[in-house]
């Protein structure tokens, strides 16, 4: 079939006119993933809490499990002007986390001086383990950001 010369433009314009139309906006934006490091240490900044001494693997006790998942850093800021010692755990997904959480608390015990200040948060898939006392900003910030960083919770 032979289009006259003038129609062609016009049927090029067309077809591309279809064609964004099925680029068309999502209906929902996608939701939210889990952070990694970097964005989590970025969350961190956004708060005021400095990070300093990153160690990957730094689960504080033997459990080679926690030690995959494990990161232990110093962090200050805020109202904690002495750093203390971070250890933060990314489990996979929330059903690694329900799963293992509760394991942190028993490897904690080979890192806590004072059980009576021993803080920690829990936003899936993260568990975030420390001596404390933490000030009461600082604490609050903590939580903040790795509530904002732990998105969907995986």
């Amino acid at each position: 079939m032979h289009l006259p010369r003038p129609l062609v433009p016009v049927l090029v314009g067309l077809v591309a006119l279809i064609a964004l139309a099925g680029c068309g906006k999502a209906t929902a934006p996608p939701a939210p993933t889990p952070a990694d490091f970097p964005g989590i240490a970025d969350q961190l900044s956004t708060v005021g809490i400095k990070v300093a001494n990153v160690v990957s693997g730094d689960a504080g006790c033997p459990d080679l499990g926690l030690a995959r998942t494990a990161i232990g850093f110093d962090a200050s800021g805020l109202d904690q002007p002495t750093p203390v010692r971070i250890r933060l755990y990314i489990f996979r997904d929330h059903e690694a986390w329900q799963r293992l959480s509760a394991s942190v608390a028993t490897c904690a015990q080979s890192y806590v001086t004072d059980p009576a200040t021993y803080e920690s948060l829990a936003p899936s898939p993260f568990v975030v383990s420390g001596q404390g006392p933490w000030a009461p900003g600082f604490a609050g910030a903590l939580e903040k950001a790795f509530t904002e960083a732990a998105g969907t919770g995986g």
